[in-house]
Protein backbone atom coordinates (compact mmCIF):
# COMPACT_ATOMS: atom_id res chain seq x y z
CA UNK A 1 0.00 0.00 0.00
CA UNK A 2 0.90 3.55 -1.19
CA UNK A 3 0.33 6.39 1.24
CA UNK A 4 0.86 9.91 0.35
CA UNK A 5 0.49 13.02 1.89
CA UNK A 6 -0.51 16.39 0.30
CA UNK A 7 -1.67 20.12 0.77
CA UNK A 8 -5.28 19.96 -1.66
CA UNK A 9 -8.88 20.27 -1.35
CA UNK A 10 -10.42 16.86 -0.52
CA UNK A 11 -13.09 17.15 -2.90
CA UNK A 12 -11.31 18.04 -6.23
CA UNK A 13 -9.61 14.54 -6.30
CA UNK A 14 -10.46 12.26 -8.38
CA UNK A 15 -10.28 8.83 -6.68
CA UNK A 16 -12.43 6.00 -6.37
CA UNK A 17 -13.87 7.31 -3.21
CA UNK A 18 -12.84 10.65 -0.45
CA UNK A 19 -13.25 9.77 3.54
CA UNK A 20 -16.13 12.01 4.59
CA UNK A 21 -15.73 12.74 8.22
CA UNK A 22 -19.64 13.25 9.69
CA UNK A 23 -22.43 12.36 12.64
CA UNK A 24 -24.53 9.30 12.80
CA UNK A 25 -27.27 11.30 11.32
CA UNK A 26 -25.38 11.79 8.34
CA UNK A 27 -25.50 16.03 7.87
CA UNK A 28 -23.42 17.77 6.10
CA UNK A 29 -23.40 21.19 7.69
CA UNK A 30 -19.91 21.76 8.75
CA UNK A 31 -15.89 21.54 8.35
CA UNK A 32 -15.67 19.31 5.67
CA UNK A 33 -18.49 17.41 5.40
CA UNK A 34 -20.49 20.96 4.73
CA UNK A 35 -17.40 21.82 2.13
CA UNK A 36 -18.00 18.56 0.21
CA UNK A 37 -22.10 19.06 0.13
CA UNK A 38 -21.48 22.58 -0.86
CA UNK A 39 -19.32 21.13 -3.45
CA UNK A 40 -21.16 18.09 -5.02
CA UNK A 41 -24.41 19.07 -3.89
CA UNK A 42 -27.42 18.27 -1.41
CA UNK A 43 -27.61 14.92 -3.02
CA UNK A 44 -25.21 13.66 -1.18
CA UNK A 45 -26.23 14.40 2.01
CA UNK A 46 -29.72 13.13 0.77
CA UNK A 47 -28.45 9.32 0.76
CA UNK A 48 -26.09 9.89 3.88
CA UNK A 49 -29.45 10.88 5.72
CA UNK A 50 -31.31 7.92 4.35
CA UNK A 51 -29.31 5.87 5.38
CA UNK A 52 -28.81 7.27 9.12
CA UNK A 53 -28.17 6.62 11.53
CA UNK A 54 -24.76 5.66 10.88
CA UNK A 55 -22.86 3.99 14.08
CA UNK A 56 -19.28 5.26 15.22
CA UNK A 57 -17.40 2.46 13.56
CA UNK A 58 -19.43 2.12 10.91
CA UNK A 59 -19.64 3.48 7.12
CA UNK A 60 -21.62 3.42 4.34
CA UNK A 61 -20.89 4.89 0.66
CA UNK A 62 -22.94 7.24 -1.26
CA UNK A 63 -22.75 9.03 -4.98
CA UNK A 64 -20.56 11.93 -5.17
CA UNK A 65 -22.67 13.85 -6.96
CA UNK A 66 -21.02 16.41 -8.83
CA UNK A 67 -17.66 15.37 -7.41
CA UNK A 68 -15.14 14.24 -9.21
CA UNK A 69 -14.99 11.19 -7.34
CA UNK A 70 -16.46 8.00 -8.07
CA UNK A 71 -18.00 7.89 -4.14
CA UNK A 72 -17.97 9.19 -0.76
CA UNK A 73 -17.81 6.68 2.12
CA UNK A 74 -19.13 8.35 5.03
CA UNK A 75 -17.51 7.54 8.10
CA UNK A 76 -19.28 9.10 11.13
CA UNK A 77 -16.94 10.38 14.39
CA UNK A 78 -19.32 11.46 16.19
CA UNK A 79 -22.79 10.91 17.20
CA UNK A 80 -24.53 14.48 16.40
CA UNK A 81 -23.26 17.29 14.84
CA UNK A 82 -20.39 19.57 16.59
CA UNK A 83 -20.09 16.62 19.42
CA UNK A 84 -16.27 16.91 20.62
CA UNK A 85 -14.87 13.63 20.62
CA UNK A 86 -12.32 11.41 21.44
CA UNK A 87 -9.35 10.69 19.36
CA UNK A 88 -10.74 7.24 19.40
CA UNK A 89 -13.54 8.03 17.55
CA UNK A 90 -11.22 8.85 14.24
CA UNK A 91 -9.70 5.82 15.24
CA UNK A 92 -12.81 3.80 14.55
CA UNK A 93 -14.13 5.56 11.70
CA UNK A 94 -10.62 5.66 10.10
CA UNK A 95 -10.98 1.50 10.66
CA UNK A 96 -14.51 1.98 8.77
CA UNK A 97 -13.63 3.56 5.97
CA UNK A 98 -10.70 1.67 5.21
CA UNK A 99 -13.01 -1.71 5.21
CA UNK A 100 -15.60 -0.44 3.59
CA UNK A 101 -13.10 0.68 0.87
CA UNK A 102 -11.90 -3.06 0.80
CA UNK A 103 -15.58 -4.19 0.60
CA UNK A 104 -15.81 -2.27 -2.58
CA UNK A 105 -12.64 -2.88 -3.94
CA UNK A 106 -11.54 1.03 -3.87
CA UNK A 107 -8.23 0.80 -5.40
CA UNK A 108 -7.56 4.80 -4.60
CA UNK A 109 -8.99 6.93 -1.64
CA UNK A 110 -8.66 10.08 0.17
CA UNK A 111 -8.79 11.11 3.92
CA UNK A 112 -9.21 14.55 5.01
CA UNK A 113 -7.84 15.19 8.67
CA UNK A 114 -10.81 13.77 10.64
CA UNK A 115 -12.22 15.01 14.26
CA UNK A 116 -9.85 18.52 14.14
CA UNK A 117 -12.46 21.00 13.47
CA UNK A 118 -15.74 20.27 15.17
CA UNK A 119 -14.55 17.33 17.31
CA UNK A 120 -11.94 19.20 19.02
CA UNK A 121 -9.08 16.41 18.88
CA UNK A 122 -5.88 17.88 18.46
CA UNK A 123 -4.06 17.59 15.02
CA UNK A 124 -1.46 15.21 15.98
CA UNK A 125 -3.43 12.44 18.03
CA UNK A 126 -5.87 12.62 14.86
CA UNK A 127 -3.13 12.01 12.47
CA UNK A 128 -1.39 9.67 14.21
CA UNK A 129 -4.82 7.25 14.27
CA UNK A 130 -5.29 7.47 10.99
CA UNK A 131 -2.22 6.38 10.31
CA UNK A 132 -2.10 3.10 13.04
CA UNK A 133 -5.52 2.49 11.02
CA UNK A 134 -3.84 2.44 7.95
CA UNK A 135 -0.81 0.27 8.91
CA UNK A 136 -2.98 -2.13 10.68
CA UNK A 137 -5.09 -2.75 7.72
CA UNK A 138 -3.97 -5.81 5.89
CA UNK A 139 -6.59 -5.95 3.42
CA UNK A 140 -5.88 -5.97 -0.60
CA UNK A 141 -7.95 -2.52 -1.13
CA UNK A 142 -6.77 0.55 -1.18
CA UNK A 143 -3.87 0.10 -3.01
CA UNK A 144 -3.07 3.98 -2.77
CA UNK A 145 -4.05 6.63 0.20
CA UNK A 146 -3.82 10.10 -0.30
CA UNK A 147 -3.72 12.10 3.56
CA UNK A 148 -4.94 15.48 2.37
CA UNK A 149 -5.93 18.42 4.31
CA UNK A 150 -6.18 22.43 3.14
CA UNK A 151 -4.61 23.22 6.30
CA UNK A 152 -0.65 23.30 6.10
CA UNK A 153 -0.49 22.37 10.22
CA UNK A 154 -2.85 19.00 9.16
CA UNK A 155 -0.63 18.27 6.48
CA UNK A 156 2.58 17.84 8.42
CA UNK A 157 0.86 16.44 11.23
CA UNK A 158 0.05 13.41 8.33
CA UNK A 159 3.93 13.91 7.66
CA UNK A 160 4.85 13.32 11.17
CA UNK A 161 3.15 10.60 11.92
CA UNK A 162 3.99 8.69 8.75
CA UNK A 163 7.75 9.33 9.61
CA UNK A 164 7.25 8.35 13.13
CA UNK A 165 5.56 5.07 12.12
CA UNK A 166 8.05 4.21 10.05
CA UNK A 167 10.42 4.70 12.90
CA UNK A 168 8.29 2.43 15.10
CA UNK A 169 7.76 5.57 17.39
Amino acid sequence: MQVHVARAELGTLPVDAIVNPTSSLGIMGGGVSGTLRRMGGDVIQQEAMAAAPIAVGAAIITSPGSLPCRFVIHAPTMEDPGMKIPAENVRRAARAALIAADVKQFKIIAFPGMGTDLGDVPMDEAARAIVEEIRAHKRTCPETIYLVDTNQEMVEAFEDALRNAVQNL
